[in-house]
């Protein structure tokens, strides 16, 4: 028995050891797919493909690879406006790319300032004699924006183009909580902060509606002029004027019709649209399929680009996303993230620093931590400037503040400076299931705040006074960095939104421009000259490119089920209500202290799973009340 328990031993340990070994040649494999990056070796001659088959951001929200597999739903893909722009560019002088090709069947849209961007990059390319080329089921204002810069415009005959113009409605609950029996409690500071709206009434307010039809109307007026510029045969008027009668006039035909007005130039499936690529770009020597032409992918091309590094070093931060105390992100602006990477990058010896900001703002404590970071810089002389891309309003106003000067565009959603907060009590529901709240008080915040009993009014008084406070901050920082009196600053404040043309005009912003300008200011200000300074993005990996767990999570298969007729398209814009409640009732639920957050501001994309820091989440026993209490 001794000898057969000492060979049971040895199998044992060469049984555990074995385990070890393939645990280990696991993990290392799982090492070397995660860390799978796109080969330069695959850029070929050819046609550059750009397959938009997602959202284009500022920047790449993150990814959890385990809570997107749990959900059986992958993230919407996302593509940064700069890495585009960059391959673009870049395309434009490489003499192996022969032409430009946007693959726009499920594209899912990106911020006006970030399409305008891209589409100045393809008249960049067409300049350069090289042809750009789009295909698409379906166009809308967003795929338009971009597709009205390219050379050849490609619609399949079953598709539709429609240009519906900035605006909508927005959900409103104060029915449903008036039903529920929940208090709302609002607290805020400016006449046309909206944010509030939802919460206490069932319509919008005359100040809320002349605020935002100031805002679409210069948004919409960009939007127009962007395209009409680009393609001057294009029939807008009539396309947007009598959608019925333009459609009409084509006996119904929508291809024809988008044809007709010149919103596209050419009708044809995919193989017709390859063979029109592959007469230009060359024949794919490895695929003899139906459309099939010679190309490079994005991926592919950017990492064959590689960035360039000389001279002196310009940081740029990206401030993107709801901004929210923690450390979330990238996608959302975790203001802890953020202060660190700032304040890691005082000890790298930057030159200056560009604040690239893409946000409607967020809590307000968070939004001073990171401009507090930012002053950092200023405290030591660093120069630094302010970058607004789609959106710089509320808290992403706030964090421009320590910024020399601000750069914003046109189309720029910036201002809504005001501040508020709702917290939901629900003394009424409470005793409407038998549950009443008494007790003894020896000052009037004893057991405040008390959530089911009420609130006194001495907190009530408490919590007003905290919110004008906040407004006063807000309102004297603007005041001092950017020199505006305070009579005329409170007249352009109460939360009000402005469009990037109307900010520059009451000083909220400086100048015009975007990254390449705001780079090129702070570069004059170091004693750089061009071509002895390159940017670094902090935080941003080496990398330019997705892991492959990004590319694994992030499958197609969802986005290419969407069709591209007219219902297809309105099911696409309508695909995200369930977002949008589930947002609000976050919004009202969450313990996130003051906002300086603007819900007039759009967001494109949703952060991922599990981005959020602990302080944003929402408590589930109010979640499950208030389905509870709504129910039959």
């Amino acid at each position: 028995m001794s000898f057969a328990g000492k060979v049971w031993k040895i199998l044992v340990g060469i049984k555990d050891g074995l385990v070890l070994l393939f645990m280990l040649l696991f993990f290392i494999g799982l090492f070397a797919i995660l860390s799978a990056r796109p080969n330069p070796g695959q850029v070929r001659d050819g046609a550059l493909l750009i397959d938009l088959d997602g959202v284009v951001v500022e920047e790449k929200s993150a990814v959890d690879p385990i809570a997107a597999l749990i959900s059986g739903s992958a993230p919407i893909a996302e593509y940064r406006a700069r890495d585009i722009v960059r391959a673009l560019d870049a395309a434009a002088t490489d003499a192996r790319i022969k032409a430009v090709v946007f693959d726009l069947t499920t594209f899912l849209g990106g911020g006006q300032v970030h399409l305008t961007e891209i589409g100045e990059a393809m008249e960049r390319v067409r300049k350069a004699k090289k042809p750009v080329l789009t295909y698409a089921m379906g166009y809308a204002d967003d795929h338009m924006l971009l597709a009205a810069h390219a050379s050849e415009v490609w619609l399949d005959p079953q598709g539709v183009a429609v240009i519906a113009g900035p605006g909508g409605n927005r959900l409103y609950y104060a029915g449903l909580l008036e039903k529920l029996s929940v208090n709302a409690r609002v607290y805020r500071v400016g006449e046309f902060k909206s944010a509030v709206e939802p919460y206490t009434r069932a319509d919008m307010s005359e100040e809320a509606r002349a605020n935002l039809g100031g805002l679409y109307g210069a948004l919409w007026e960009e939007w127009q002029a962007n395209v009409k510029k680009a393609r001057p045969k294009l029939a807008l008027a009539r396309v947007t004027g009598d959608p019925v009668a333009w459609i009409e006039s084509s006996g119904g035909d929508m291809a024809q019709a988008a044809v007709a007005a010149g919103l596209v130039d050419k009708l044809g499936d995919r193989a017709q649209f390859g063979a029109r690529v592959a007469e230009l770009a060359g024949a794919d020597p490895w695929s003899k399929a139906p459309g099939a032409f010679a190309s490079s992918e994005l991926s592919a091309y950017l990492a064959d680009q590689g960035t360039r590094k000389s001279g002196k070093a310009i940081g740029v931060v990206t401030i993107a996303g709801e901004i929210v105390d923690g450390d979330a992100g990238p996608g959302v602006a975790g203001s802890s993230r953020i202060a660190d990477l700032l304040d890691e990058a005082l000890d790298d010896d930057l030159a200056g620093l560009v604040v690239r900001i893409d946000s409607p703002g967020g809590s307000v404590t968070a939004s001073e931590e990171i401009r507090r970071a930012i002053q950092r810089f200023r405290d030591r002389k660093i120069p630094v400037a302010v970058s607004f891309a789609n959106v710089a309003a509320s808290g992403g106003y706030w964090v421009a503040m320590s910024g020399e000067r601000i750069f914003a565009q046109p189309e720029t959603i910036t201002g809504s400076i005001g501040v508020y907060a709702v917290v939901p009590t629900f003394e009424a529901a409470a005793a409407r299931l038998g549950v009443t709240a008494d007790g003894y008080r020896t000052t009037p915040l004893s057991g405040q705040p008390d959530f089911v009993g009420g609130f006194t009014p001495a907190m009530e008084t408490l919590l007003q006074t905290s919110i004008e406070g906040t407004y006063s901050d807000f309102i004297t920082l603007v005041g001092k960095t950017r020199g505006i009196p305070a009579d005329k600053l409170d007249a352009i404040a109460q939360g009000r939104v402005w469009d990037g043309g109307t900010a520059r005009q009451l000083g909220l912003v400086d100048e015009f421009g975007g990254m390449d300008e705001a780079l090129a200011w702070v570069a004059g200000k170091a004693g750089a000259k061009q071509g002895e300074w390159h940017a670094v993005y902090l935080g941003d990996s080496a990398e330019s490119y997705d892991s492959l767990i990004r590319q694994l999570v992030t499958s197609r298969t969802p986005a290419a089920a969407h069709g591209g007729d007219l219902f297809a398209l309105a099911a696409n814009r309508s695909a995200d209500l369930g977002a949008r409640i589930a947002g609000d009732a976050e919004r009202l639920l969450g313990t996130r202290g003051i906002q300086a957050f603007c819900l007039e501001c759009p967001v494109l994309a949703a952060p991922a799973p599990g981005a959020r820091s602990q302080a944003a989440r929402q408590p589930d026993a109010m979640l499950a009340l208030l389905g509870w209490l709504a129910g039959p």
